[in-house]
């Protein structure tokens, strides 16, 4: 056990971040050419369609990968699969099913350390699924797997176990408006307006918040799904652990359940924030970046007026509706903004 190591990772991850360094340098000087254009832009109208264009190609290779990520992978009954909108509390859940599994004992320098993602924007700097290395760490057997990817890319096996989380789309927009900026364009992050409009598109970043829910929402009452809000879990931590765990078929101590309470607190994400990304980041964000932001719940009026909460709502309802989707979308958030 004590000859487990995950240098090659590490490894790997500082010569990807050497090149972005490398790159941030040469580029850093170009940057407030690079805001004068998007204000040019925003000024004559067409930051839109100037973003259309860049996300596109981006949007696309990572829906090219969520097709192919578990291409020839069958789950096992040793897989916890946490399926979670993109900035919808997918790393506190991913945190808490990894403590769990090792009994509030879980160590790494980077949860991609221990847990795969293959669909990641760098799939060379993650652990593959096939790696034994996890399972040979965990305590109980099981290991967590992420994925952003829609049911239908998903295998589903009755052996396995799938936690399933979903979030506020208003919350889900503000917690991502922030991610662009800390994780990816820095000071060339698109108006809110601008992010709005793609957001509510067929061009959102990993695709329309209601596709994913309503993919999933027919799983909810498979024995081996557990379906989840990030709301619940702010509401009741501890009882969420419980359940999870009580799902997972871990039955905790009450020193080992504390200590899984303990190490997914906001507190103790947030102080060990550079453990939740790849620490690699583009040559254009802040070279710290950052993940774990507020960690609150109903803050979209932060940035939203109540007429663009209200948008976002008719149009999730109303794309939910357009999928034949029976999700009760006014019983967990219509309405929030008016």
């Amino acid at each position: 056990m004590d000859t487990i190591n995950f240098d090659d990772l590490h490894q790997r991850r500082a010569t990807a971040r050497a090149q972005v360094t490398e790159k941030r340098r040469r580029l850093q000087p170009l940057i407030p050419f690079g805001r004068a254009a998007l204000g040019i832009s925003r000024l004559l109208g067409f930051e839109q369609s100037l973003f259309q264009r860049r996300f596109q190609p981006l949007a696309q290779r990572f829906a090219d990968r969520i097709e192919h990520a578990f291409t020839g992978y069958t789950p096992a009954a040793s897989d916890v699969i946490v399926c979670s909108y993109f900035k919808s509390g997918t790393h506190w859940m991913m945190q808490i099913a990894h403590q769990i599994a090792h009994r509030g004992a879980g160590e790494y320098d980077n949860i991609y350390d221990v847990i795969p993602w293959n669909e990641g924007p760098n799939p060379l700097l993650g652990m593959p699924l096939t790696d034994p290395r996890p399972l040979q760490l965990s305590p109980t057997g099981m290991r967590v797997i992420k994925t952003h990817a829609a049911a239908q890319y998903v295998p589903y096996n009755e052996t396995a176990k799938y936690i399933c989380v979903i979030r506020d789309p208003k919350d889900v927009f503000v917690s991502s408006f922030h991610f662009i900026a800390h994780a990816m364009l820095g000071q060339l992050r698109p108006s809110l307006k601008t992010w709005l409009n793609l957001y509510l598109s067929k061009q959102a970043f990993w695709g329309p918040w209601a596709e994913f829910t309503a993919s999933y929402w027919p799983w909810r009452d498979r024995p081996n799904v557990h379906f989840v809000t990030y709301e619940q879990i702010q509401n009741d931590k501890l009882s969420t652990i419980r359940e999870i765990a009580a799902f997972m078929g871990v039955d905790l101590s009450d020193e080992e359940l504390i200590q899984v309470d303990q190490l997914s607190s906001y507190q103790h994400m947030k102080d060990n924030d550079h453990k939740y990304h790849q620490g690699v980041g583009t040559p254009f964000s802040p070279p710290a970046g950052r993940m774990i932001r507020s960690g609150k719940k109903g803050t979209s009026g932060e940035l939203l007026s109540p007429k663009q909460q209200a948008h976002i709502d008719d149009y999730c309802r109303q794309n939910l509706l357009d999928l034949g989707s029976d999700f009760p979308y006014d019983q967990f958030y219509g309405n929030a903004g008016r």
